[in-house]
């Protein structure tokens, strides 16, 4: 018995075709998002898809080591990595080829990512992803800034009543750090946050005492932005934390004077994926059940302050409305090529006849062309 062929339409797990007219519409998409974040300033840089990994893995990049690819450069014989996130490698130019160019840098990117493993909710290996790169302040109206172009890019591609979800990553761990928790405590108070496990965090925040007990209140606060805003002011906070919370309410305060009908939410005490994140953070959802559209938020450059957004397209284009496809027009053979031009001038499709076999109900159009004329085909 011998074994079987290879099925050649098989893929490896994660990874998937992209098959008309969704990779169109998916083109389209990204195109249209991008030319918000141009119109806004924003320049965009096409980093390479491999670098070595000694610099595609520090700073920011260091936090997806464990998520990329790696292989041998069989020219010169150093490990190179694939990347998994496009931000550190934007950091990567804004340190070195750009380090000359005035502040603040707006960057703004778009191409593919690979990734070792996807999750159970979204097991893509390989995935699209666009966005932007603030470099060189560090503001409230800058973290600001790249939300509210997430929102206003989303929008130009047909997806309203987008939602923003605020996260503070780095206020668990400052609160943490304050009530001196280290080792075996620390680790089970984080897993329970982590959780969202109420009772449990209650129990061993109560047992480290202050400031960590006030995790419980910021945790029960979760929720619209003025409910926890309150809450963070009332609790008696360390300098550290107290900072974190001062800026997360400027932020707060500089959407709602760009986008006054977003509706925020926030969460004190997240911190799950936001692992090179060093202020506020956030994500972006669509309406009903579409999921996560971006994330972004502050974090470090290099050395330098910066924030930034990235969107998916895979899950903007679920959440996009399907648009009108084009009208494709049948050319015949001997048609007149003058007659085409001015119909795709006009934004239609054109599919010439390469041989007598061709028809247009064959290769999926709605109109011929009829002298100088596109018409519509007729029932049968």
């Amino acid at each position: 018995m011998t074994d079987d062929p290879p099925n050649p339409a098989l893929l490896p797990a994660g990874l998937s075709d992209l098959l008309p007219p969704e990779a169109a519409r998916e083109a389209a998409l990204v195109e249209a998002m991008m030319s918000v974040f141009a119109s806004h300033g924003y320049e965009r840089v096409k980093p390479p898809l491999l670098e070595f990994e000694e610099g595609l893995l520090t700073g920011s990049g260091a936090a997806l080591a464990d998520q990329t690819f790696r292989l041998m450069d069989p020219v010169s014989q150093r490990m190179m990595g694939l990347r998994a996130d496009t931000t550190p490698q934007v950091a990567r130019i804004a340190a070195t080829r750009l380090r000359d160019v005035p502040r603040p840098l707006r960057l703004s990117y778009a191409g593919q990512v690979l990734r070792v493993r996807g999750t159970q909710i979204a097991p893509e290996r390989q995935l699209p992803q666009l966005g932007v790169e603030l470099i060189g302040v560090d503001s409230a109206e800058a973290d600001a800034e790249a939300a509210a172009l997430g929102v206003e890019a989303l929008a130009a591609v047909g997806i309203a009543d987008v939602a923003l979800d605020i996260t503070l990553p780095a206020m668990s761990p400052a609160l943490l750090d304050a009530a001196g928790l280290e080792g075996t405590a620390r680790s089970r108070l984080a897993r329970a946050l982590d959780r969202k496990d109420a009772a449990e965090v209650a129990r061993l925040a109560e047992l480290a005492g202050p400031p960590a007990i006030f995790l419980t209140a910021l945790l029960a606060a979760a929720g619209p932005t003025d409910r926890a805003l309150e809450a963070l002011r009332a609790a008696p906070l360390p300098d550290g934390p107290r900072r974190i919370a001062d800026n997360a309410a400027e932020v707060i305060a500089a959407l709602r004077r760009r986008l006054p009908e977003l509706r925020i939410t926030l969460d004190p005490v997240e911190f799950r994926g936001f692992r090179y994140h060093t202020g506020v953070a956030f994500t972006l959802y669509g309406p009903g059940r579409t999921g996560e559209l971006g994330r972004g938020g502050r974090y470090v450059s290099g050395e330098e302050p910066a924030t930034g957004l990235s969107l998916y397209p895979d899950a903007a284009l679920r959440a996009a409305p399907l648009s009108a496809s084009p009208d494709r027009v049948f050319l015949p053979a001997g048609h007149d090529p003058a007659a085409a031009a001015v119909l795709r001038s006009a934004g239609y499709v054109t599919v010439a006849a390469l041989s007598a076999a061709d028809t247009a109900r064959g290769l999926g159009c709605t109109h011929e062309l009829r002298g100088a004329n596109a018409v519509p085909l007729t029932e049968e």
